[in-house]
């Protein structure tokens, strides 16, 4: 895929408005972004099947995976005086909470723009400067004097979604991008310059690129798909966790500029250890960077779609800084190194090679 092609499509996943259990925008996206490479059928839970165009029937099948949802916030309820009382939508921790720019997916379907209200600290005490309040004390204002109005004017009420308000910016300079919803756009964008790169090809394996929903609240939408494609393989695309600004150089093991990350283990996930040796082998094969990690604390898809289908899986992750907050940094460079990775092992796979992965 062009470079600024690529960039153009990052930053447009990246902006949309798509949290668990309110995907559509995204997918949408997705599907008009891959339509020329592939057929696409969309399920009721709002996972996305994308079947490369070339597929032919009786041969194995390599699923690609990631997830369209991020964190966010769905309303609970309206308050008397007009605020809206949220409940968070994933991973929150309450220090990022606080004066997040959001916006309100109201009963009509236009979105209302509104901001994490703070007291200012005028009106503090000291135990208060010195203290976030629990995110069941919080509030959102769209500046609305009452419950009346919020509900009837502004037409929110439970159950409206809402969403972080951030633009997504490119750093010709550096290649950096710098916005909200990293984890997992970069993903969603990596699994379409994917099928891109594979338009027109005959590959050993029948290729299906899974785009599930729910990932950030229990990998609900993974478990689906895995069930439906029945993959023989699987690559899961996922937007992972940076540390390289807060852990020695000795022990860091996912950074910018430093290529996808191949996890050896989180809470939930342990990769088939014959794939995984395969991938750093072909990895340093082809010239492409890349850092092994093994993680105490996270988890994403490849665990639902290893324990639903038992297929070999490997996660290829694309380092962001400051995951699940409102603002993160994510290089171009581990981008493209990421769908590299990706494209070599789908076209250098064979039957035989992934019969070794079992052997004993």
């Amino acid at each position: 895929m062009d470079k600024q092609a690529a960039i153009a499509m990052i930053k447009r996943f990246c902006d949309a408005n798509a949290t668990s259990g309110f995907e559509d925008e995204l997918v949408k996206m997705f599907k008009d972004q891959v339509t020329p490479f592939a057929d696409v059928t969309v399920d009721g839970m709002l996972n996305a099947y994308a079947n490369k165009k070339e597929n032919q029937a009786g041969k194995p099948v390599i699923q690609l995976d990631a997830h369209s949802d991020s964190v966010g916030f769905i309303t609970q309820a309206i308050r008397p005086n007009g605020l809206i009382k949220f409940v968070p939508l994933g991973g929150w921790v309450k220090y990022n909470i606080p004066a997040i720019k959001v916006k309100i997916r109201n009963q009509d379907g236009e979105y209302i723009p509104g901001v994490v209200a703070t007291k200012p600290p005028h009106f503090m005490t000291k135990a208060e400067q010195n203290n976030v309040p629990e995110v069941a004390d919080m509030s959102i204002d769209v500046g609305s004097t009452s419950r009346e109005e919020t509900i009837n004017d502004f037409k929110i009420n439970t159950g409206c979604p809402i969403f972080v308000d951030v633009t997504c910016e490119y750093n010709d300079k550096n290649g950096v991008f710098f916005g909200k919803d990293f984890d997992d756009r970069f993903g969603a964008a990596a699994m379409a310059a994917v099928l891109e790169n594979l338009q027109g090809e005959q590959t050993n394996f029948n290729v299906v690129a899974a785009l599930s929903s729910q990932e950030e609240v229990g990998l609900r939408g993974a478990y689906v798909t895995a069930r439906k494609v029945k993959p023989d393989v699987c690559l899961v695309l996922e937007s992972c966790p940076a540390d390289d600004t807060f852990t020695p150089d000795w022990l860091s093991q996912t950074g910018l500029k430093r290529g996808p990350m191949l996890r050896d283990m989180d809470t939930t996930f342990l990769p088939n250890p014959h794939f995984q040796q395969y991938a750093c082998e072909l990895a340093d094969k082809n010239g492409i960077p890349y850092t092994r990690s093994v993680r105490t604390g996270g988890g994403q898809d490849g665990a639902a779609i290893y324990y639903e289908q038992g297929a070999p899986t490997i996660v290829i992750g694309i380092p962001v800084r400051y995951e699940h907050s409102p603002y993160c940094f994510s290089a171009y460079k581990d981008f493209k190194a990421s769908v590299d990775l990706a494209t070599a092992i789908i076209r250098d796979l064979t039957a035989e090679k992934l019969a070794s992965f079992s052997q004993l």
